[in-house]
Formats: structure tokens, sequence, C-alpha cells
């Protein structure tokens, strides 16, 4: 059994109908299911943090980081 866990709840994860700590019976499906749920909370939350997947033996982790200020414009011409 493989379990699928975000690291640290945030306020967004709390108010979203995402489920933490989810089981599954293959590493693919709790790896594929853990890819998803980091895009869409990298794309859909607050963007205070930054989701990242990472893998523990039976565990799949959702690793919450405080995502990088910038001051760049977006133009991309500040690289």
């Amino acid at each position: 059994m493989f379990t699928l866990r975000v690291e640290k709840e945030c306020g967004c994860f709390r108010k979203s109908n995402l489920e933490n700590n989810q089981k599954f019976t293959t590493k693919d499906a709790a790896l594929m299911e853990a890819m998803n749920m980091a895009k869409e909370m990298n794309e859909t939350f607050c963007q205070k943090h930054e989701f990242k997947v990472l893998e523990d033996g039976d565990d799949i982790l959702i690793k919450v980081d405080e995502r990088q200020k910038t001051t760049c414009c977006g133009g991309g011409h500040c690289s």
C-alpha cells in the first residue's frame, strides 16, 4: 500500500477539495495522482508556496516550500 501525503496543509489546501493521506495499491497510481495534485496546486493556489513531488519509501510526498520572490518583471529581459 502506498500513501500520498501532503507535507503541510496550507490554507489554500484546506479550502480546496483535495484530499490528504490517500492510499493506493500501486506506486504508479500514487505518483500520477501526486503529480496531478502538485500541478493543480501550483497553478491554482495563491502562489505563496511551491509544491514538489518526492518519493519516500512507500510514501509519496507533496513537499511545500515558500515560493522564491523575484523582482523580474516577466518581460524576458531580466535574466
